[in-house]
């Protein structure tokens, strides 16, 4: 987390920001300064309803308070040791992560149907409220449920066999559901004035790309949708660097017919969802109820699987 963001970052005092501008950069999401600093001047005026001359000042006055440019490594050394995990509650599946799911990462899991994905946001969002020394952040989750699946009855089943309070566990975990695309990346630019009021350490999307693959079909619709999902995803990672919080989404999966061998499956969001998450999962169903995650892309662990089991008190390890 870099030095403003550490201490309290205040609108009014960006030259060319005044009362009026301030309220209504904080309604739409954008008070964080990073957000301001890799906007550019034209969507900046066109949101914030200014002019291109006064959001250039704007954005230029905000990246020389953030100091953007080059580092030295030793501090993407310091940055990089300050991330934290998230235990999973399976320790094959801890281990294949390279100690659980991790800050300033985006980890995305994609399977069919009930291969698992939705339960592991469950099992997260109750586990990152637990401390450090119990595989926590002492901090709490934002849900953003596309798809009506987050269950209150899995949270609690899942509090209850930590011996945590369900109650104190379900209100610290703050859920929205998203109705179509636009609404999805508007809760997100709402929820960076909720993190640090409400100590959040882990956003949940399940799943992210639904909406995307119902509000844009066809052929044509491509290009614009996996650039909207760009911008998403591009968000998700400047919360998840300013804030040292973990991401953690949910993909789903589409048939390839042209594969004869193997798994005719394929994660969606091409390229532009491949390259932006840190860590990337593929749940399947194994035999006798087991579940297999396999890990398919991080830059620094080798592929590898693990089998857990779904139960009524959560994930746990296959014996």
């Amino acid at each position: 987390m870099n030095d403003l963001a550490k201490k309290e970052f205040v609108l009014e005092d960006v030259p060319g920001v005044g009362e009026k501008i301030a309220e209504k950069l904080r309604q739409i999401g954008y008070a964080d300064p990073m957000a301001i600093a890799v906007s550019s001047p034209t969507e900046l005026a066109m949101i914030a309803e200014i002019g291109e001359g006064q959001a250039t000042k704007i954005i230029g006055a905000v990246r020389q308070m953030l100091d953007i440019g080059f580092t030295t490594a030793d501090k993407i050394l310091e940055k990089k040791i300050a991330t934290a995990k998230i235990s999973t509650g399976v320790q094959s599946l801890d281990k294949l992560l390279g100690g659980g799911v991790e800050t300033q990462a985006i980890t995305e899991v994609y399977g069919q149907f009930a291969s698992g994905k939705s339960q592991l946001g469950f099992q997260l969002s109750v586990n990152v409220q637990l401390p450090a020394d119990k595989g926590g952040l002492g901090r709490n989750c934002l849900f953003i449920d596309t798809e009506n699946t987050f269950s209150p009855t899995r949270i609690i089943q899942i509090a209850k066999t930590l011996k945590l309070d369900p109650e104190k566990i379900l209100r610290n975990i703050f859920v929205a559901r998203a109705y179509n695309s636009d609404h999805q990346m508007l809760l997100l630019d709402k929820a960076t004035e909720m993190i640090e009021e409400k100590n959040i350490g882990l956003i949940v999307i399940d799943s992210l790309t639904s909406h995307f693959r119902s509000d844009f079909v066809g052929r044509g619709e491509l290009a614009p949708r996996q650039q909207k999902l760009n911008k998403h995803l591009h968000t998700l990672q400047r919360l998840a660097d300013a804030h040292n919080l973990a991401v953690y989404v949910t993909n789903q999966v589409m048939a390839r017919p042209d594969v004869l061998f193997g798994d005719p499956t394929a994660p969606v969001g091409g390229h532009v969802l491949a390259h932006q998450a840190t860590y990337r999962l593929y749940f399947r169903k194994g035999k006798e109820g087991t579940r297999i995650a396999r890990l398919m892309d991080a830059a620094n662990l080798p592929e590898g699987e693990a089998i857990f089991k779904i139960t009524e008190n959560g994930l746990i390890d296959v014996a």
